[in-house]
């Protein structure tokens, strides 16, 4: 009999709707039956009544089989939320209350990108380092104000993220992990990431491992993008750099993202990277690959592995124009290729 997974899905802001509709349409066509909860989460949702999440909303989310998010944010020039409200109080939020420990972006060059024709993914430690919140200030509003901003990096949340990524790195073709650091200068945190690769590695004999300074991997996806199989670093890092070889690889609009709980404790979140695009809602203009691209990550962490390997050819193998197409044409396009 087949498995009817129970997916929340937050729609979120702006575009966020339109493509996670599409998205969704596109896995039930590749016959996998889905129950749809839906959540009013985001920016008009906090502008409304000034609810973004609470614990007992986090727990319902907890047992869900997937989570898929459209995109949250207010319309550019929107001033009225405060910042950080919606990025710790919603999407970090549910990153450490679900334990979404792993943020894993495969990346594939489109033609006439910097990086055609070539396949890599970044695996970012996704509950620690900067974004965990440590700091405070000291005579905040005075001349002699300071402000610190500690990065947390504990050997288990490392370790479990480095693991991940040479699980990853080990199915594949030619099985390599580069950790991207700056152990030259945060030399405690870049030594206990150094040190756990080196330990890790040895469980995975058959991966090669390479180590690039930050500065100098952005070089590198810039100008040699090949030269990478599996990228893992820390949050902060893997934030910056995600959002680069989106750009590389032809841009967010058609990069995807999952933030992973693999012990699943929590139900996972994938999402595509780019934001709400007020600008073009209800106008037929929203590209819903990067969407359709996340639903096959969560395709593959149910375990839906056909479905995925159709859903994501249908992808690779799109060649028309999504401008010309607009919304309801790119659907429809992958719709005929499953």
């Amino acid at each position: 009999m087949t498995q009817t997974y129970r997916i929340a899905v937050i729609g979120g802001d702006g575009i966020g709707p339109e493509v996670t509709a599409a998205a969704l349409a596109v896995v039930r066509a590749a016959g996998v039956a889905v129950e749809e909860t839906s959540f009013d989460l985001g920016a008009a949702r906090f502008l409304r009544d000034g609810f973004v999440l609470d614990d007992a909303t986090l727990e319902t989310l907890r047992g869900f089989d997937a989570i898929m998010l459209g995109a949250v944010g207010p319309a550019i020039g929107d001033t009225r939320i405060p910042g950080g409200t919606l990025e710790r109080g919603l999407l970090l939020k549910m990153r450490f209350g679900l334990d979404l420990y792993v943020n894993y972006r495969p990346f594939r060059g489109v033609a006439g990108s910097l990086a055609e024709g070539c396949e890599f993914a970044i695996v970012r430690e996704n509950t620690e380092g900067p974004y965990a919140g440590e700091g405070g200030f000291l005579r905040r509003g005075t001349p002699h104000e300071i402000a610190t901003q500690g990065s947390v990096n504990s050997r288990f949340g490392v370790e479990r993220c480095v693991r991940y990524a040479f699980q990853r790195a080990e199915r594949s073709a030619a099985p390599k992990v580069t950790l991207v650091h700056k152990t030259n200068v945060l030399t405690f945190a870049g030594d206990l990431w150094s040190r756990v690769v080196n330990e890790v590695a040895g469980e995975f004999p058959g991966v090669d491992v390479d180590y690039q300074h930050v500065d100098a991997a952005c070089i590198y996806l810039v100008e040699d993008p090949r030269r990478y199989n599996v990228i893992v670093t820390d949050n902060l890092f893997g934030d910056i750099l995600s959002d680069l070889a989106g750009a590389v690889s032809g841009g967010i609009g058609y990069a995807a993202s999952a933030n992973l709980n693999p012990d699943r404790t929590g139900a996972s979140l994938f999402e595509p990277v780019h934001g709400a695009a007020h600008d073009i809602v209800g106008r037929n203009m929203a590209n819903p690959l990067a969407a359709v691209s996340s639903a096959v990550l969560m395709l593959e962490h149910l375990g839906e592995e056909d479905a995925a390997r159709r859903v994501s050819h249908a992808v690779r193998d799109f060649d028309g124009d999504p401008v010309a197409l607009g919304t309801s044409g790119i659907l429809e396009n992958l719709l005929e290729r499953l």
